[in-house]
């Protein structure tokens, strides 16, 4: 499982011109899922993004994590995290786990995260053409890789 994730200051996804859903300050997370990836590699991230200390204590010092600000997460499913660019100039996406097996790994992170957090975490629609809006705060980008994780 890939993850990047994203400081926001507040986010917005839309599907066909009509908002599905939004937060405020938090964790905008785009998640791209393989075939290989288990229960274990959600749980991994699923704390580690839980527990990213990458939000400002009163130093100005990036030391707290999201739980701590009551802050919100917005999860975005997108098998592009996968692309292998190595040949030529059309991405693969070989990797990337197919409609059948990502889709309930999609929904079983968000509800791992959503205990994790301790909180209720927004989605958008698994599949569609999603228009993703974003105020980046910092801006902070952090990427994981479940299967990297020395």
């Amino acid at each position: 499982m890939k993850s990047v994730i994203q400081r926001v200051n507040r986010s917005f996804v839309s599907i066909n011109g009509d908002v599905k859903s939004g937060i405020g300050k938090g964790l905008l997370i785009f998640a791209g899922f393989e075939d290989k990836d288990t229960e274990d590699d959600l749980q991994w991230m699923s704390k580690k993004i839980a527990s990213l200390r990458i939000f400002d204590d009163q130093e100005g010092v990036m030391n707290i994590p999201v739980t701590e600000i009551n802050g919100e997460i917005m999860v975005i499913s997108q098998f592009t995290l996968h692309a292998k660019t190595k040949k030529g100039n059309r991405p693969s996406y070989i990797k990337a786990a197919k409609p059948e097996i990502a889709i309930p790994l999609y929904e079983a992170f968000v509800k791992i995260l959503s205990e994790d957090a301790e909180t209720e975490v927004q989605t958008g629609e698994f599949g569609a053409n999603m228009q993703v809006s974003l105020i980046n705060d910092g801006p902070v980008t952090i990427i994981i890789d479940s299967k990297n994780k020395e």
